[in-house]
């Protein structure tokens, strides 16, 4: 398996009016843009031949991985490398906002009847391990397709695919039953929710051409997973690691605050702040002056 598919064509509208004009794919996580972390894990997984699904919008993810020689030079001056210069890109624009489901079936051709992953940028993942290549793993020893699955609050499954399993065939891998979009929280068959990775067989694209539009007007992924699953038997692989819904505020923030905590070079003076600021915080008087410990790195 070495073919993955990157999802990035969505409006990003939970941002605006920060992305109306930069792909929420490219806000920085620290000091990367947040699609170089699910880049990372392709690479890890070796699935280096990689169609990344933009639109009209988006034309900033291309440019960013597309150095130009004295940029490229200097970086590699510095240390610095993209995780992009070790993989296959290709990029094909979506037209309109249709759904993932949509996205997806655009990949066909890059596929070639190949089993492929599906990774969405929005979700970050930190391991260890590596999500996607224990996924990799888990299809090859198994032969069947693998979803990522997380336990999440009751009242958030509305917000996510969610699947009805049973036991599997080993410790936090089972077998999938049934899979919902968007359940409401009493009808949920339970709190595992889908995290944005997949391992496909080609077959998806049979089932895509004929779905029908679902869940706010757009052709559903999961609908099509559902169908598939009664001939293909998916595993759900719950992650152990940590997961960050980037594609949210709250989880944009979460991302950035941990991430830059545990950063090699900003960590140790971003974690004395954060100290400094929650002492601040709990006294009543967050905005005073902040410590001299802190500066720009």
């Amino acid at each position: 398996m070495r073919k993955s598919v990157v999802p990035a064509a969505g409006l990003g509208m939970r941002f605006w009016p920060a992305t109306m004009a930069l792909p929420k794919e490219m806000l920085p996580l620290v000091d990367r843009p947040a699609v170089e972390y699910g880049f990372d894990e392709l690479l890890h997984a070796g699935l280096t031949d990689v169609l990344v699904v933009t639109s009209r919008a988006k034309r900033a993810i291309e440019d960013h991985f597309d150095l130009p020689p004295e940029v490229a030079q200097v970086a590699a001056e510095r240390g610095v490398r993209l995780p992009s210069q070790d993989l296959h890109l290709h990029f094909r624009r979506q037209d309109r906002p249709r759904g993932l489901g949509h996205a997806v079936s655009l990949a066909e051709d890059h596929v070639a009847g190949e089993p492929f992953a599906v990774l969405l940028p929005d979700d970050v993942l930190v391991g260890p391990p590596c999500c996607m290549e224990q996924m990799v793993d888990i299809a090859r020893t198994y032969g069947r397709p693998v979803l990522a699955v997380r336990r999440v609050p009751a009242s958030l499954v509305s917000s996510y695919g969610v699947v009805a399993v049973r036991p599997g065939p080993r410790r936090g891998l089972h077998d999938v039953g049934d899979l919902v979009e968007k359940p409401a929280p009493d009808d949920a068959p339970s709190n595992l929710a889908i995290v944005g990775r997949y391992v496909l067989p080609p077959e998806i694209f049979d089932v895509l051409r004929g779905q029908a539009a679902g869940v706010g007007g757009e052709v559903q992924l999961t609908d099509a997973l559902r169908r598939l699953n009664v001939t293909h038997g998916f595993l759900a692989y719950e992650f152990p690691g940590r997961v960050f819904d980037t594609g949210s505020k709250i989880g944009f923030l979460q991302a950035t605050i941990e991430l830059a905590a545990e950063h090699p070079q900003l960590g140790p003076d971003f974690r004395a702040y954060l100290a400094s600021f929650m002492e601040r915080l709990e006294s009543g008087s967050p905005a005073a002056a902040a410590p001299a410990v802190w500066r720009p790195t």
